[in-house]
């Protein structure tokens, strides 16, 4: 048989469809009697609706139905009785407006067109209260979270870094960056009677909805069928249900026919969360030789006055190296903003700007190269759990990405490197997070015809899961790919997890894995051969030979106890070549390598995908991504894509991904870790510092704009 190897470059097996239009997405399904919906955004910041006009927009051409706080049906998950209740915002339950845009009003329509019409003509009447959006008025007022998992953190002694020989104490502040994927969300609801329901949205857990809008609508969740096949983009974005999905389904009940409800970008920017506006403060001390006596790291973040949300932005300070004394604090800060939600590389990548800057600043105190400080203070076990780790090649990744970028041409002294008009420097940062598993089953079908299907509740918001599965099942069956099919994103399909925290190969693969192998195993047994035979067979006839039509067999594959003695994360070590102009400010990265330990690596084509994807999200990070909020009237002033800028092409430089891919042996039985997040964690510090080694000026507030460096 020829069997695929794992690493090797498959073509995306989902690929052509994508390409060819043949991907269905969430809004494309097409359905009996479809209306449309759109929401109507309040244009207060705090307050309530006192009132609502709804007769103009009802006497419309095509409408159906216009939904508000007065009219609204229960749900039966907003009440405060419910076995589960729905958390967060409830949409049309009570009239208390919390932020500008917030949905008031839902219109319904026969087509997009005319409901988009109607809800310019609904009007609301408010009674305003006094609110607040500035973060920085408000930072005094930061409070440690109630979920009890933020509490203030001491290893050693607290601030130990002010007793050192060498200090470095600065603040730094990332803007919020909100989610732009391609893809707009939509929902589409469709009800069966009175107590089914199909849903077609765009989901990084399906599972996760099916749960949401069964607990609020009060179904079995068998009776909630969620469909997300293809994904437009998401990290992040789509790891809960959002209050506007719930509305779709809401309103599908009550016109009882099928509702299509879709965001508009405007309200991409208030209603699907975003990676939280952070100041965070760093206070190094090391000793003459660079060796860390304290490291303190506080953050203060915003979230949302109706709901609370916490990310792990001091975490990576605890680990990522060795010192006996080491301290974090976090706060939020309630305004009356859209809640926040995990952003690729969630709270690691926060904190790792602010880490890896102070520690680049440090090595400038010390006149130390920034990656003989880090070897200096390289932690052989975690520091924070006091476990070895169950891997970890970072050194490897040091020597890797300083020989590629061609680091011993960096200076140095900052402004001392020149490309004629240019100043040129290089930066360094590093990533790390936790490689995570968790229990899935999969389901696998040999039929007569030699081919093979698999199917996982699991989702694929781009990184290529299909690809990376059809992989893991072919090197095992010894199958070519073309034979195999993996059917994903739908609820009805075995128990997955959401695709997020980088675990989804970790996870589905060692599920895929699994039931590969008591397949083959199967297979082995009717043809009277041990087990573990390396002799080949021929599938097909074995089925023929005991009168089999298929095959089929379904595993669960559960996280081994042996790795829970271990800690385990993914790393990597990002290296940057900018330019700079002196005169105008302008910003070009040159190169950009990232050097990558993440375990065995399934397949190096998307991996690398993987990590230029992140890449390009860590240059809009450091340069160019910000949202700007109007705090006058608490509105965002650049929620467009025209305003708001995102990297394009011209911003993007030649970049690589070089990988370890040294086999993890406790996670999985696979190897793998995972290299979703730690393909962004690092990169915006790794540019930031590179800037200041072109031309001396220390930036730390992104995005690094020419205004800043003029």
């Amino acid at each position: 048989m020829n069997k695929i190897v794992l690493g090797e470059p498959l073509n995306r097996v989902d690929g052509r469809l994508k390409v060819t239009g043949g991907a269905k997405y969430s809004g494309e399904y097409k359905q009996p009697g479809l209306t449309y919906g759109v929401l109507v955004p309040a244009t207060i910041t705090s307050g309530t609706v006192t009132a609502m006009d709804t007769r103009a927009a009802e006497r419309a051409p095509g409408v159906v139905a216009v939904i508000t706080v007065f009219n609204a049906p229960a749900v039966p998950g907003f009440q405060k009785d419910a076995v589960k209740p729905v958390r967060g915002l409830k949409l049309f339950n009570d009239n208390k407006v919390y932020f500008n845009g917030q949905p008031i009003a839902l219109v319904i329509a026969e087509t997009f067109e005319r409901a988009t019409y109607a809800a310019k003509l609904v009007t609301a009447t408010y009674a305003e209260t006094p609110f607040e959006t500035s973060f920085e008025k408000n930072f005094d007022k930061g409070v440690v979270p109630n979920n009890g998992q933020y509490k203030d953190y001491v290893r050693g002694l607290a601030d130990a870094y002010k007793n050192a020989p060498v200090i470095v104490e600065e603040d730094y502040k990332l803007p919020s960056e909100m989610h732009n994927p391609m893809e707009l969300h939509v929902t589409i609801a469709a009800w069966v009677g009175d107590d089914e329901v199909h849903v077609y949205t765009k989901s990084q857990g399906v599972m996760g909805s099916q749960r949401s809008v069964a607990n609020a609508f009060g179904l079995a969740t068998e009776k909630v069928h969620i469909h997300s096949r293809f994904v437009g983009g998401a990290f992040g974005s789509s790891l809960r249900t959002w209050p506007h999905e719930i509305a779709a389904v809401q309103a599908a009940k009550l016109v009882k026919r099928p509702v299509k409800l879709t965001l508009t970008r405007e309200q991409m920017f208030t209603s699907v969360g975003y990676r939280p506006l952070t100041i965070q403060k760093i206070g190094l001390g090391a000793t003459l030789d660079g060796k860390l006596v304290g490291i303190t790291h506080e953050s203060h973040s915003q979230t949302a006055v109706y709901e609370e949300f916490t990310e792990n932005a001091v975490a990576v300070s605890r680990f990522l190296y060795a010192s006996a004394n080491a301290n974090t604090r976090y706060r939020v800060v309630p305004l009356n903003v859209g809640v926040p939600c995990p952003m690729r590389g969630p709270g690691e990548a926060t904190g790792a700007f602010a880490l890896e800057s102070a520690l680049d600043e440090l090595s400038y105190k010390l006149g130390m190269d920034p990656i003989a400080l880090r070897l200096a203070n390289y932690a052989e076990t975690d520091p924070e759990r006091n476990l070895p780790w169950s891997s970890k090649y970072v050194k490897e990744c040091y020597a890797l990405g300083a020989s590629r970028i061609g680091w011993d041409q960096r200076l140095a002294h900052p402004g001392s490197l020149r490309d004629g008009e240019w100043l040129v420097g290089y930066g360094m940062g590093c990533g790390a997070f936790g490689a995570h598993r968790s229990a899935t089953t999969v389901r696998i079908r040999l039929s007569a015809d030699g081919r093979v299907v698999l199917w996982s509740a699991t989702s694929d918001i781009g990184p290529g899961t299909g690809t990376a599965m059809t992989v893991i099942a072919a090197n095992i069956l010894g199958l070519p790919a073309d034979k195999i099919s993996f059917e994903l994103g739908d609820s009805g399909f075995p128990t997955a997890p959401t695709q997020g925290g980088s675990q989804t190969v970790s996870s589905v693969g060692s599920a895929v894995h699994d039931v590969c192998v008591a397949l083959r195993g199967r297979l082995y047994e009717l043809s009277g051969l041990p087990v573990d035979s390396t002799t080949d067979i021929d599938y097909v006839r074995v089925l023929k030979e005991h009168g089999l039509p298929e095959l089929e067999l379904s595993g669960e594959s559960k996280p081994d106890a042996e790795a829970q003695k271990y800690s385990s994360y993914s790393f990597s070590a990002h290296f940057a070549k900018v330019a700079v102009h002196p005169l105008t400010g302008q910003v070009r990265v040159r190169q950009l390598i990232a050097v990558v330990d993440a375990g065995k690596v399934i397949s190096h084509k998307t991996a690398s995908s993987q990590m230029i994807g992140g890449a390009v999200g860590g240059i809009g990070m450091v340069l160019t991504e910000e949202a700007v909020i109007d705090d006058r009237f608490g509105k965002y002033i650049n929620g467009n894509l025209a305003d708001y800028h995102v990297p394009v092409n011209a911003d993007i430089p030649d970049i690589e991904a070089i990988f370890i891919d040294k086999p993890d042996p406790y996670i999985n039985p696979i190897g793998t870790k995972g290299v979703g997040e730690i393909s962004l964690i690092g990169v915006a510090a790794a540019v930031a510092n590179a800037v200041y080694n072109a031309c001396g000026k220390r930036i730390r507030e992104l995005p690094i704009t020419p205004d800043k460096l003029i």
